[in-house]
């Protein structure tokens, strides 16, 4: 076990989820001021001492997006240049992990210049959380744990009184995530073949599957403008399903996604708090938040004493 101190640390992004883990762990939160000049600027100030500590700066890179990017970035530069011993970025939702590869020519990958930032700001390791396809791991040139919010979600689904359940991947991209839960919950599995037309403009085609006389979950790692999860919702009611819930890690859920979710045939829609809700799960009440704290908290502690993290990727 390590003799550095560890210290856990965060941006304005998501300070609910970083007190919670901090209390799981049982330390307190780093103190940290993170502002703004009056021109947008940045400016950081670590308020205690970190020399040779072994640091956990907390982040989602949610929206704000480019903000929060920005304070993570400035937040390690701050802490090597306090000579801290090393430097885990933990960000619970990795933004522009879409932009994962070139679709069309002369368009960036994103997701690569994302990690090369992080990395140059000075990050040492970096934990995250359901990554949009897990081969942006090899993004990075530094060790990543890639966590799956899988028992957190499978816990709360198995206390339901649910009944001949399918899990429906809402599509193609996304079926081993619906196999593994498919599996875990002992239920059938479905597909919804779709074709995207534009960006965050979808056509579900086809359903691939048994849905009739079934309960369903539509599972996906997020859900943003909700036009694809409410449009599958919609397809497998008329393909016979009984109770439609959905479910994802990631609840980003911009532009017309509360609007969507609240009128669709949708009984429940479950997310993880990596992603801060800000009122939005008051203003939907469909919406189910479960937190990811405990997961996180065990990998930062298993990091931190350098054992193994394994156990959690499940």
């Amino acid at each position: 076990m390590p003799n550095r101190e560890m210290k856990v640390f965060t941006g304005n992004s998501n300070r609910g989820l970083a007190e919670e883990i901090c209390k799981y762990i049982n330390i307190p939160l780093g103190e940290a001021a993170v502002s703004t000049f009056s021109d947008g600027e940045i400016m950081v100030q670590i308020n205690e001492n970190v020399r040779g500590n072994d640091i956990f700066v907390i982040q989602s890179f949610s929206n704000p997006v480019n903000n929060n990017i920005m304070e993570l970035l400035i937040m390690m530069d701050a802490f090597k240049r306090a000579s801290a011993s090393r430097i885990t970025a933990v960000i619970p939702y990795l933004g522009y992990a879409r932009q994962d590869r070139k679709v069309q020519p002369r368009v960036p990958i994103t997701a690569k210049l994302v990690a090369d930032l992080v990395t140059a700001a000075g990050a040492n390791r970096a934990l995250t959380m359901d990554l949009h396809v897990g081969q942006i791991q090899g993004f990075f040139n530094i060790p990543v744990d890639n966590l799956y919010a899988t028992p957190v979600i499978l816990e709360y689904l198995t206390g339901k009184d649910l009944k001949d359940l399918v899990v429906v991947s809402p599509d193609a991209g996304g079926v081993e995530r619906a196999r593994v839960f498919a599996k875990k919950l002992k239920a059938s599995l479905a597909i919804i073949d779709k074709r995207r037309e534009g960006v965050n403009v979808s056509v579900v085609m086809n359903i691939i599957g048994d849905v009739k006389d079934k309960d369903a979950l539509l599972l996906d790692d997020m859900i943003d403008t909700a036009g694809t999860i409410v449009q599958g919702a919609e397809a497998i009611r008329k393909a016979g399903a009984r109770r439609i819930f959905a479910a994802c890690t990631h609840g980003v859920l911009s532009g017309k996604a509360i609007e969507r979710l609240s009128s669709s045939v949708i009984e429940e829609v479950i997310v993880t708090n990596t992603i801060p809700m800000n009122g939005k799960d008051s203003s939907c009440t469909k919406i189910k938040t479960l937190s990811v704290a405990p997961l996180l908290g065990e990998a930062i502690r298993n990091t931190h004493n350098e054992t193994s993290v394994s156990s959690l990727f499940i």
